[in-house]
């Protein structure tokens, strides 16, 4: 109960804080909102008198400052798509990708010591100022004894509990939004909150996060799209990773806009293939790519930095976004369509004809266009709508790939305004297309099916002999399969392995069914 009060309080916190910074409903967008939504902004902002200084979305980003490290995530995925705000509302969002105020210098150097069991200048030479600063951590530069310029990181002193009083707020009102609005319903606000929690979490644990670093550094070997530091593992711990340092310019920087066009649009691409090579190949993806993760290298290369946040997809979900995005560059709203009703997001009842229809009205207007021209805003406002008259759910599994999709996007765009994002995906795309739809598809999954008939054989004698054993039970009298209700419960006691008879009859038919699908 008492924590039911304070997640309420801190909600009303929230508000609070939002009013005191005019980020509650901005008098910049105040005529854009229906009257009551107005007249409520109009009595807010009396309190907000002396603090509306800058633009909204620099009044945003620090009342989502004060408001803690979960608010800061959700101002960095805002702060990457100014092709869907006002640019002068994410330009000033964009001090949360990677200028947050860092913490004390003295906590940082006790959290190491913590951390190693011994102050810090017994594995390196020198140790900066933190040099940059994010919502879950802060990096120093640092030198090891036999030399090697290093970054390490640290996790912001009581981030954990800080980080669950956020997401237990941030729960608190998409329950209120499900209950409140049945339209939101079928957009599973509580699942995404639960999914972004879990996400969340996983980066409180530097551990988790250098084994994520580890699998990315393998599939950036293989790809050569990308690169990423190399670790020191012997200096890893729950609260301060040590890796490689690199020198290059992040592409938060205003400085990488002065580069030639061609160079920057050679860098958007990567960072689009890099994105989708790794997800449609391995199933693994950085998930979490604003402008503060990403930087270019003396060499030109693009590095991947930060990899708290590692997204995963089945091959069931990897196929279905494959098939999508092909149908998408095919314009065969058809295959779409169908795909969507084939893994099952679409419910049967709706007819697919119609629904391909629907997604032709959303695809047919945008190509050919520039980026420029295209309202991406309106775009997923007409997506919403239709994802309603379908009776779709949102796809807790999906949430994450969606948002680092429109996070890299969002990166490309600002590289290159005008940056075709279907074009730069082509190959990649139908790289995979031919890999699921050739040959090498129906060979693995042929040999996936010889692996579970072998493990399926393998266990077959065993349970063989379990059934041989219940069989003769059976014939010996010992199990009673036979029903006499009229018989007192406290006689019939064989009555209790019944249940294990049943399972054994049941497993002795699943593994001849398949046993004989094995021979087919």
């Amino acid at each position: 109960m008492f924590k039911r009060f304070a997640t309420f309080f801190r909600l009303l916190r929230t508000a609070w804080v939002l009013i005191r910074h005019d980020a509650l409903v901005p008098a910049e967008y105040a005529p854009f909102v229906p009257w009551p939504v107005r007249f409520i902004g109009a009595i807010s902002r009396i309190f907000s008198l002396g603090n509306r200084k800058g633009n909204a979305g620099e009044r945003f980003a620090r009342a989502l400052q004060d408001l803690g490290p979960a608010y800061i995530k959700f101002g960095q995925v805002l702060a990457t798509r100014g092709d869907m705000f006002d640019a002068e509302f994410a330009r000033g969002l964009s001090v949360l990708k990677d200028k947050v105020p860092p913490f004390p210098m003295e906590k940082a150097e006790a959290m190491m010591a913590a951390e190693w069991g011994a102050p810090w200048s017994k594995h390196l030479a020198s140790l900066s100022e933190p040099v940059a600063a994010a919502s879950v951590a802060q990096v120093h530069k640092g030198v090891l004894h036999t030399g090697e310029t290093v970054a390490v990181k640290v996790l912001r002193p009581n981030i954990l509990t800080r980080m669950t009083n956020d997401m237990n707020t941030i729960a608190l009102v998409a329950k209120l939004a499900h209950g409140a609005v049945p339209k939101l319903r079928r957009l599973r606000p509580k699942d995404f909150v639960a999914e972004a929690r879990r996400a969340v979490m996983l980066e409180l644990d530097l551990r988790l996060e250098a084994a994520s670093q580890s699998e990315l550094a393998e599939i950036a070997e293989d790809t050569g799209l990308y690169r990423v530091p190399n670790l020191f593992w012997d200096l890893v711990g729950k609260d301060v990773l040590v890796s490689e340092w690199i020198d290059g310019t992040a592409l938060s920087s205003d400085t990488i806009l002065d580069m030639p066009l061609e160079d920057r649009q050679n860098l958007a691409t990567k960072v689009i293939q890099s994105f989708l090579a790794s997800t449609f190949e391995y199933g693994v993806f950085h998930a979490d790519m604003h402008e503060g993760n990403l930087i270019m290298d003396a060499d030109g290369q693009l590095v991947l930095l930060d990899f708290g946040i590692l997204g995963r997809l089945g091959e069931e979900e990897i196929r279905f976004e494959i098939d999508t995005l092909f149908g998408f560059l095919q314009r065969d709203y058809y295959k779409i369509a169908q795909v969507h009703f084939d893994i099952g997001y679409v419910p049967p009842h709706h007819s697919v004809e119609e629904f391909a229809s629907a997604l032709r009205a959303v695809g047919e207007p945008i190509f050919g266009k520039r980026a420029e021209d295209v309202s991406m805003s309106k775009v997923l406002l007409q997506l919403l709508e239709i994802t309603d008259i379908f009776d779709m759910e949102l796809q807790p599994q999906l949430i994450l790939l969606q948002k680092t999709m429109m996070q890299a996007e969002g990166v490309a765009r600002r590289l290159d305004p005008e940056f075709d994002m279907w074009e730069a995906s082509r190959p990649v795309v139908e790289k995979a297309v031919r890999r699921e739809l050739g040959p090498e598809r129906y060979l693995n999954d042929f040999l996936d099916g010889l692996g579970k008939t072998r493990r399926t054989l393998s266990i077959l004698p065993e349970a063989t002999d379990n059934i041989a054993k219940l069989a003769q039970a059976w014939a010996d009298g010992e199990i009673d399969l036979s029903v006499d209700r009229n018989k007192p419960a406290k006689t019939r006691k064989r009555d209790i392995v019944r249940p294990v008879a049943y399972a054994g009859l049941g497993a002795a038919i699943a593994l001849g069914a398949s046993w004989a699908a094995a021979q087919l």
